[in-house]
């Protein structure tokens, strides 16, 4: 499988670690939309898009965001999980999380990762020649 377009849309705000969306075309026939470009403590990385995992209401059924404390459709209390010891934060947000599309293998990855941050450079060297 080949990438064969790569667009990057730049964040404005310097500050924040989200620096860039992109989305990437695969043999001109199938696109994946809203990969994130971050800026991480070892440098840019790729996040690929996800939703946020739900949980039904054990009293109406409605599916409520994950950590939600009340139903949003009949205002019950929701059981809450146990919460995450010291230092797996990370690992608890990422549960809040589900991958809706990602590489399989790690060659492919790296692939992808490489393709959509050279598009990203050269965004970024546009914006500042401009």
């Amino acid at each position: 499988m080949e990438i064969t377009e790569a667009k990057v849309a730049l964040r404005d705000s310097p500050d924040k670690k989200l620096k860039a969306y992109a989305t990437v075309t695969f043999d001109n026939a199938f696109v994946v939309r809203n990969i994130k470009v971050i800026e991480g403590t070892n440098g840019l990385f790729i996040a690929m898009p996800s939703r946020k995992v739900k949980q039904p209401c054990p009293k109406c059924g409605f599916k409520n965001e994950l950590r939600s404390k009340y139903c949003n459709q009949c205002a019950a209390a929701l059981p809450q999980s146990a919460k995450p010891a010291e230092g797996e934060e990370s690992s608890s947000a990422q549960l809040e999380h589900k991958d809706i599309a990602h590489p399989i293998t790690q060659n492919f990855r790296e692939y992808l990762q490489k393709t959509i941050l050279q598009a990203y450079e050269q965004e970024k060297a546009k914006g500042t020649a401009a």
